[in-house]
């Protein structure tokens, strides 16, 4: 997903499930950070490295393929962007090194999916946010694997669109500074890589940009599918997204005793549904816009543009004693300890892509800011 979902669209499922326009706004202010949070930003901020929840493309070319790097890469994207749905997954004849790849293909409504949404429960706005942006992503990434793997995540040059017109063959093209062009099919993905380790196989990268589009509806034969197609249709899958989200944060803010897996509250939206799904189906390739208005139709207040410097000076300038109650100091935190969590969740099922790390007990809560204080001073010393 990109910014029209993880920023307005959150912002509207947050109002919706009772939150304030203020709370609304930090949770996805955080939802769209998880995108920009890389090492690169946290050396300017001189904030802790283990904090970081995505690699901009430079440090991920500069990247070595060594099996240190390789676990930061998996660490990182799997906590974050393609959360694993099924840990345990069987495949008929698959060998141990294979399953361990399998079994962190991303999907929606798996345990870890629970796990990350308890584990914001009680928490602060950004560990919501956090929250929110990768149950958001489970929907969008489903199928790819958030490690580098060509046996898993390559395609076929059978990858056709479905729209209302018919369906046509999508033009992948390799030349990242030539924009998508929606009209003539014609994506952008990464470079073909026979070396399984490559980063060009990351993720969705042979499939590009395209999956993330709301409008998507498309057809392709997996590397790991056994030559069986896959159909994915996201104006329904992000239509289920937007009401698990809001029924997520319904839960986090305290109107549900418990969060349950498939389940989605489409009585909220009920009476946007139309609405939502005309921005879902429209082929753009950025629905900012449409998702602002709703928001602000919906509030009646304005949603400022996402500035990823609003809350870096706050941050900087913080005396070491208060620095941890800043907007950003909470978003490290949770971050930290949504990645320890999954990957020691990974580390537990026997697989060993992501290494594993120390338990860390996540208890922050809004009047507990000693406690906050002091584990996050901890960290940012080691």
């Amino acid at each position: 997903m990109q910014e029209d979902f993880h920023y307005y669209a959150t912002y509207c499922a947050a109002f919706l499930a009772g939150f304030s326009h203020d709370e609304s706004l930090d949770i996805c202010y955080s939802a769209q950070f998880v995108d920009l949070c890389s090492k690169t930003l946290l050396l300017k901020l001189k904030a802790p490295l283990i904090a970081a929840t995505t690699q901009l493309q430079l440090e991920m070319m500069d990247s070595r393929t060594d099996i240190l790097a390789l676990l930061d890469i998996t660490r990182i994207w799997a906590s974050f962007h393609f959360l694993p749905r099924d840990l345990y997954a069987k495949k008929k004849w698959a060998t141990k090194r294979y399953l361990n790849k399998y079994r962190l293909i991303c999907g929606p409504n798996g345990e870890l999916v629970k796990e990350t949404v308890e584990l914001a429960k009680g928490k602060s706005l950004q560990a919501i946010g956090l929250a929110m942006h990768v149950l958001a992503d489970t929907w969008a990434h489903m199928y790819f694997a958030g490690t580098p793997s060509l046996c898993i995540n390559n395609i076929t040059g059978d990858f056709y669109e479905n729209y209302e017109d018919g369906e046509r063959k999508i033009r992948f093209k390799h030349n990242p500074t030539s924009p998508d062009d929606v009209e003539k099919g014609a994506y952008t993905n990464s470079l073909f890589q026979s070396n399984e380790n490559s980063i060009m196989n990351l993720g969705h990268g042979r499939a590009g940009h395209f999956p993330d589009y709301s409008f998507a509806r498309y057809r392709y034969v997996p590397a790991w599918g056994d030559y069986s197609l896959i159909y994915k249709d996201n104006p329904s899958d992000y239509l289920k997204a937007f009401a698990q989200m809001v029924y997520a944060l319904k839960y986090l803010n305290g109107r549900f005793f418990s969060f349950d897996i498939e389940r989605y509250d489409y009585e909220a939206i009920e009476p946007y549904r139309e609405k939502i799904v005309k921005i879902l189906k429209k082929r753009q390739l950025n629905a900012c816009e449409e998702w602002k208005a709703f928001g602000e139709e919906l509030s009646g207040e304005s949603i400022p543009d996402f500035d990823i410097e609003r809350y870096q000076y706050e941050y900087i300038k913080a005396d070491r004693r208060y620095k941890n109650k800043t907007f950003l100091a909470r978003f490290f935190t949770a971050a930290i300890a949504q990645k320890a969590m999954v990957t020691n969740e990974i580390f537990k099922s026997g697989n060993i892509l992501a290494g594993f790390t120390k338990e860390i007990k996540y208890q922050e809560k809004e009047d507990d800011d000693d406690k906050i204080r002091e584990w996050l001073n901890s960290k940012i010393r080691q």
